[in-house]
């Protein structure tokens, strides 16, 4: 039977149960969880707060097509209703909070805070952009064409900050230090190499050319009143910029490209001198740093650290003095913002890894007082421009993400602010996973896991094992609530629960949320602990939920998922049974070449490390693989390119005798777009799965 018969087929079956209406999950099929419209809808997206603090600017659909529209709602939830038209969602709100500033159709505007009385302050053929007020509201800087320009806000006045010489890169505007100084960036891409990653749909060949690389970056401060630009740093990786409120300290964080060594160096610009404040490293690779200045009357710099395994916020004043730790613990802070000169306000872990809340912390004393209350968890916090409300997204088991606030000076009262969900998405009686925590191998380290068992099992009855892997590689996505990364799946996961799978996930190490030591394990051999993590899954459902049959195993995943599942069923056979492998990174001195900022910490150099590169790469255990693979990959992917895809195919051809299948989608990139490739691709990863766990092709 082709694919199209066996399509038209499902079309059949599937027919009468749509027409009668949806009421369980026997009813859920792919063309509910790839087509319009999207059966869990659009999640709402935090767009600006109104410039009177008022209102809250969401993007989402209310008939859950993927166009976006702009709504807005009251902070206490009420009045919710499509946003005006004249809106625009990028505007800053002016130092003394009288008047917005934005750029609109390339040029810079200014209007009253109802966006009315709007001017147009610069008119040319050339694009202006990155506006920004100085901190006494007098004048906003610009960059036009790779120059800064200033003007005067009240009076007559414009004044060219800085201009690019020669063939030099441009300047981008970074912010005001006081209101007399800019800080000024410019990135060099000189050593960025030309790569290519050819269309083939159009009526000829595209060759695809992009340049990739790390670029050095060049921080500098125009003076205004003196007129002159001076160079303060110049790095090759990552660099911040942090400006004190009163205008005399700039503090630059430089990051090296292997993501090693971390540096926070304090310039005195009153002085003229600078000094290194904050300085650490580590084996495996920095992951959520952060600094910032506190608000006007401090004069502390925060810094999120993980040097004591743990991100954590820290204080330093600006002559290196007085190093705070505030909070501790076995447990992460994912974001963390001032709202006063002594006072912040912070995501934290501590509760359990799957659940985040919202806490409120005085420097004075470090008193610390949580403000969320319901089991959940949260994410893409927005703090409101009196310092004084939350926005962040909220999500608990089977239920998508809505827009939530919190007002610091009420803890405990957390408003629900959007009614995104379907009727339709609410029909279905979603099953809930069970999350769990359990050690793994080494008797130490504790490891996140969500399972789904089969629905309406029968007694004595044994059901196959689908383990999905997660991308990314440092990303969360056990936790107590609806993925936001990979909500197709999580609906894909309940139909094959609805037809007689167990399905499975472990947050590996590698995974974020978890502290250091168990995301840097993996530093040098991708692949090694990753797979000790899902076997060791694999082990507790074994031990723990007696119908699962774990003599047949799937695995699957996209991305570094896809990698895992390639890795994963080379290494260990005796575990897995089939693996599915989308956009999978096959060959990783591949990526380093066109993503060295996330090869680079966790391999090193293709040169100086080739061992690490070739123990971490799938291609490598080609040759061994004994279980059947499926194949999917978008061949215009400028991410994880087909290239990847073409040698591991070219291996196991030469190899002779592997079991493999094989889709390309020519029109397709790393994140797919048309819904019938979406649907294409899950159909032929069910139909890989009956195959092998259940020995059933098709339906």
């Amino acid at each position: 039977m082709n694919n199209y018969t066996c399509t038209l087929l499902l079309a059949l079956m599937l027919a009468p149960l749509a027409a009668s209406g949806q009421s369980g999950l026997d009813t859920l099929d792919l063309r509910d969880i790839f087509y319009e419209p999207l059966l869990a809808g659009h999640r709402p997206d935090m767009a600006a707060f109104s410039p009177d603090g008022e209102w809250v600017y969401y993007t989402a659909n209310d008939s859950a097509m993927s166009d976006n529209e702009l709504f807005r709602v009251r902070l206490n939830g009420s009045g919710g209703e499509p946003a005006p038209g004249d809106l625009e969602r990028g505007y800053q709100l002016s130092p003394q909070g009288d008047r917005l500033l934005y750029g609109s159709r390339g040029d810079i505007w200014l209007a009253d805070l109802d966006f009315g009385n709007a001017r147009r302050l610069v008119e040319s053929s050339a694009p202006e952009y990155g506006a920004a007020w100085s901190p006494d509201g007098e004048r906003i800087a610009y960059v036009q064409g790779g120059d800064i320009w200033v003007m005067n806000v009240n009076e007559p006045g414009l004044k060219q900050a800085a201009a690019r010489s020669g063939d030099q890169p441009g300047y981008g505007l970074a912010s005001w230090v006081g209101s007399s100084r800019l800080v000024l960036n410019q990135y060099m891409t000189d050593d960025y190499r030309e790569y290519f990653f050819p269309e083939y749909v159009g009526h000829y060949v595209e060759p695809g050319s992009t340049r990739r690389g790390v670029a050095t970056q060049v921080i500098s401060v125009a003076d205004l009143d003196s007129g002159g630009v001076t160079e303060l740093a110049r790095h090759k990786g990552y660099v911040s910029t942090s400006a004190s409120a009163d205008g005399r300290y700039l503090a630059v964080e430089t990051i090296d490209p292997p993501m090693k060594q971390r540096t926070i160096t304090m310039h005195d610009l009153q002085e003229g001198d600078s000094m290194v404040v904050f300085e650490e490293s580590t084996e495996g690779w920095l992951y959520g740093t952060r600094m910032e200045f506190a608000p006007e009357g401090g004069n502390r710099l925060m810094i999120q650290s993980e040097r004591d395994g743990w991100n954590h916020i820290y204080t330093i004043l600006p002559d290196g003095s007085d190093m705070t730790q505030h909070t501790r613990g076995a447990f992460d802070i994912p974001w963390a913002e001032w709202t006063g000169p002594e006072s912040m306000v912070f995501a934290s872990t501590e509760v359990d890894p799957g659940e985040r809340h919202i806490y409120t912390l005085d420097l004075e004393g470090d008193r610390i007082e949580q403000v969320t209350e319901m089991e959940g968890y949260r994410q893409s916090f927005d703090l409101s421009h009196d310092r004084r409300h939350v926005v962040y997204q909220y999500t608990f088991f089977n239920e998508p993400f809505e827009l939530y606030a919190v007002d610091l000076q009420r803890p405990g009262r957390e408003t629900r602010l959007t009614q995104t969900i379907p009727e339709r998405f609410r029909a279905i009686d979603w099953q809930r996973e069970d999350y769990l925590r359990f050690t793994g191998r080494d008797g130490e380290t504790e490891i996140s896991m969500s399972v789904l068992e089969p629905h309406n099992m029968q007694p004595g009855q044994k059901y196959p094992v689908v383990v999905f892997v997660h991308g990314a590689g440092s990303l969360q996505n056990v936790y107590k609530g609806w993925s936001n990364s990979y909500y197709r799946e999580y609906m894909f996961h309940q139909m094959l629960n609805a037809n007689g799978y167990y399905v499975m996930e472990v947050d590996y190490r590698h995974s974020t949320g978890y502290g250091r030591a168990f995301r840097e394990d993996v530093t040098g051999w991708m692949g090694r602990y990753e797979t000790h993590d899902i076997v060791d899954g694999i082990e507790h459902l074994a031990a723990g939920y007696a119908q699962a049959d774990t003599s047949r195993v799937g695995v699957y995943g996209g991305s570094y998922g896809g990698f895992m599942a390639l890795y994963a069923a080379s290494v260990e056979p005796e575990y897995f049974d089939a693996a599915a492998a989308l956009r999978a990174v096959t060959n990783w001195e591949n990526y380093y070449h066109t993503n060295p900022g996330y090869t680079w910490p966790r391999l090193g150099t293709p040169e100086a490390d080739s061992a690490n590169y070739a123990r971490s790469s799938p291609v490598t255990y080609a040759e061994e693989l004994e279980r059947p693979v499926l194949i999917l990959h978008g061949l215009i992917d400028n991410n994880v390119g087909f290239q990847d895809a073409a040698q591991y195919i070219e291996e196991l051809v030469q190899a002779g005798g592997k079991e493999f299948e094989m889709m390309m989608y020519p029109s397709e990139r790393h994140s797919f777009q048309d819904p019938d490739a979406w649907h294409d691709e899950y159909y032929r990863i069910w139909q890989f799965f009956e195959e092998h766990l259940k020995g059933a092709k098709g339906y």
